[in-house]
C-alpha cells in the first residue's frame, strides 16, 4: 500500500519495498543508516512540471539544494532539465554530473567575484542578482574577463507563501532579493552597464508552499513590472517563478503536486496578464521532485522507558536527519516489516548527545525489538545534504533504486574519510 509520503515505497508480502527492492535486503548489503531513493519517482516528478507547463515555453531548472548527489543530478540531467545552483561547489557537481551550464542560473545573496569568474567561464545560463551592490560586483566581473554576463534581477515581491519562517523568502524583513519599490531603478541601472545583459526577472517567495494562490499574486506583481519595463525600452523575455511547491509530510495533508493541474492552472492565469508580450518561464522545483522519492532506513539499536517517555533508539540522527531538530518537522514513519501490533506513543531519537537529537516525538508507531527496521518517509529533500559528522559521525550511504535493479551512489563515509585532510600542529 502506498500513500502520496511514500509514493514508491509499498508494501510486499510484508516487506516494504523501493520498486521493486526489498529495504531488508538493502539493509542487509549496505548497512543503516541509509538514504534510499527512487528513480521512477524523480523522473515521474519531473514530468509531471513539464506536462503542467505544456503549452508554455519553459525551462525546469531542478534546485540543487535539495538533494545535491551526482546521482540524481545525473537522473534530472538525463531528462533535459537545467539547475538552480546557489554555490560554485552546486556548478561543479552539476557540470560533473552530465548538465549543460547553459541551463544554470546561479540565485543566493552571496556570490564571491571567485563564483562570479567560475560561472562565466563555465557560461552558465544567467545569474539571478540580488542586490544592488551585486549589479556593480558582476559588471566589474564580467568586464574584466572580456565577457558580457546574463542576468535576471530578484525582486521580492513582499508574498507572504505561509510557510515556516526560516523557509519564507519573499518578505520584506527576508535578506533575499530586491526590493519592489527599488526594482525599476535596479532594472536601469543594469541595462546601462556594459558588462551586464539583462535577460530576465525572477522571484521565490518560500518553500513548502500548500496553496497556489502565493504564486498567482507573485506573478502578478512580477509581470507588472515587466510591462512596465517595456514600456521604458527595457524588454525582458525571461520570468523565473522560482521553485516552492510542497509536498506530503504525511500530517497536514497532501498539497496540490503539479499533476493535478491547479499549478499549472494558476501559473497559466497568472501570465495571461502579459498579453503578447513574448516570454520563457523558468521553474525551480526542488524537494516536490525529489522528497516523496527518497527514504531514510535506519535500525532499532535500543528501547528505553523513564517514568513519563518511551524511547526508541535507532542508529539514524539529527546528522544525518536535520529537518526535525531543525524545523520541528514532521516525518511519516512506518516499520520495514509489517505488523498488526497496536501502536504506542515513543520519540524516536538517535545517539547523538544532543537532547534536541530526534526524528519524532510522540509518534504513534507500533513496537519495535532491537535489530528491526525503520522506513523515514519524504527524506529525499534536504535530507542527506544537509547532514554533518556532528559527533565525528560518518555519513550515510546514499542508494538509487530502478525497478530491481540498485546502485550505491554515495558510499557510506568512513572514519579515514572524517580525518582526511587534517594534521597535529606537532
Amino acid at each position: 500500500m502506498t500513500s502520496a509520503a511514500f509514493p514508491a515505497f509499498a508494501y510486499q508480502g510484508d516487506t516494504l519495498h523501493c520498486e521493486g527492492v526489498s529495504l531488508v535486503s538493502l539493509a542487509e548489503a549496505v548497512g543503516t543508516p541509509t538514504y534510499v531513493y527512487s528513480r521512477g519517482a524523480i523522473e515521474a516528478a519531473y514530468r509531471a512540471y513539464d506536462a503542467a507547463l505544456a503549452g508554455i515555453d519553459h525551462l525546469i531548472c531542478y534546485s540543487v539544494k535539495a538533494n545535491s548527489s551526482l546521482g540524481i543530478l545525473d537522473v534530472l540531467a538525463r531528462l533535459g532539465a537545467g539547475a538552480d545552483i546557489v554555490s560554485g561547489g552546486e556548478l561543479h557537481r552539476w557540470i560533473a554530473a552530465g548538465g549543460d551550464p547553459a541551463k544554470v542560473v546561479f540565485s543566493g545573496v552571496g556570490k564571491t567575484e571567485a563564483e562570479m569568474r567560475d560561472a562565466l567561464a563555465a557560461g552558465i545560463g544567467a545569474f539571478n542578482v540580488e542586490s544592488t551592490e551585486e549589479i556593480e560586483v558582476l559588471d566589474q566581473v564580467a568586464r574584466a574577463a572580456g565577457v558580457r554576463a546574463r542576468v535576471a534581477l530578484r525582486v521580492n515581491p513582499d508574498v507572504d507563501a505561509q510557510t515556516h519562517p526560516y523557509i519564507s523568502t519573499g518578505l520584506t524583513q527576508n535578506k533575499f532579493g530586491i526590493a519592489a519599490a527599488a526594482a525599476r531603478d535596479a532594472f536601469r541601472r543594469a541595462a546601462d552597464l556594459p558588462g551586464l545583459e539583462v535577460r530576465g526577472i525572477d522571484c521565490h517567495i518560500g518553500s513548502q508552499l500548500t496553496k497556489t494562490s502565493p504564486f498567482s499574486d507573485a506573478i502578478a506583481r512580477l509581470c507588472e513590472l515587466i510591462l512596465t519595463l517595456a514600456g521604458e525600452g527595457i524588454v525582458l523575455s525571461d520570468l523565473d517563478i522560482g521553485g516552492g511547491l510542497g509536498i506530503d509530510y504525511g500530517k497536514d495533508g497532501d498539497p496540490p503536486p503539479p499533476s493535478h493541474g491547479e499549478y499549472g492552472a494558476a501559473v497559466k492565469q497568472a501570465l495571461a496578464a502579459l498579453g503578447d508580450h513574448p516570454i520563457r518561464l523558468l521553474v525551480e522545483p526542488g524537494r516536490s521532485i525529489v522528497g516523496p522519492a527518497g527514504v531514510l532506513l535506519t535500525r532499532v539499536l535500543y528501547n528505553k522507558d523513564n517514568e513519563v517517555k518511551h524511547f526508541t533508539i535507532v542508529d539514524a540522527a539529527m546528522n544525518d536527519l536535520m529537518r526535525p531538530s531543525f524545523y520541528g518537522s514532521h516525518h511519516p514513519m512506518r516499520p520495514v516489516r509489517a505488523t498488526s501490533a497496536a501502536p504506542r506513543t515513543t520519540d524516536v531519537v538517535g545517539p547523538i548527545c544532543e537532547t534536541g537529537d530526534f526524528l519524532a516525538r510522540d509518534r504513534a508507531l507500533p513496537p519495535l525489538a532491537r535489530g528491526e527496521l525503520l522506513a523515514i518517509g519524504a527524506a529525499g529533500a534536504y535530507g542527506f545534504t544537509m547532514s554533518s559528522n556532528y559527533n565525528t559521525r560518518p555519513r550515510a550511504a546514499e542508494v538509487l533504486v530502478a525497478g530491481e535493479r540498485w546502485t550505491v551512489i554515495r558510499e557510506r563515509e568512513t572514519l579515514e574519510h572524517l580525518l582526511r585532510g587534517e594534521r597535529t600542529a606537532g
